[in-house]
């Protein structure tokens, strides 16, 4: 699946999904804390602090999306592979 461009309320919606903080999304990435704190608030992010933030998400099994309006999903685990409690789903900000 590709990829939609990664948004503030994306990268919120797919943090939502792993139940991560903004500071474990930051160590996950190999980011700075401010860096995900200013991208969520402005927006504002190179495309490569973005491409490493989805990366991170992607070693998850969770993908940026774009259908009704931008949000994130958890892909479906290899056969046999059960998610733990609490982690399915997709979560949509259908607000733009």
């Amino acid at each position: 699946m590709h990829n939609a461009p990664l948004t503030p309320e994306a990268n919120r919606a797919a943090r939502a999904i792993l139940r991560w903080s903004v500071r474990d999304l930051a160590e996950k990435a190999g980011i700075a804390f401010t860096t995900v704190h200013r991208f969520e608030q402005t927006g504002t992010a190179t495309e490569t602090t973005k491409a490493k933030i989805v990366a991170a998400y992607a070693l998850h099994n969770v993908d940026i999306t774009n259908g009704e309006g931008t949000g994130a999903r958890l892909r479906k685990p290899a056969p046999g592979h059960k998610l733990p409690d609490g982690e399915a789903g997709v979560i949509e900000n259908n607000e733009m």
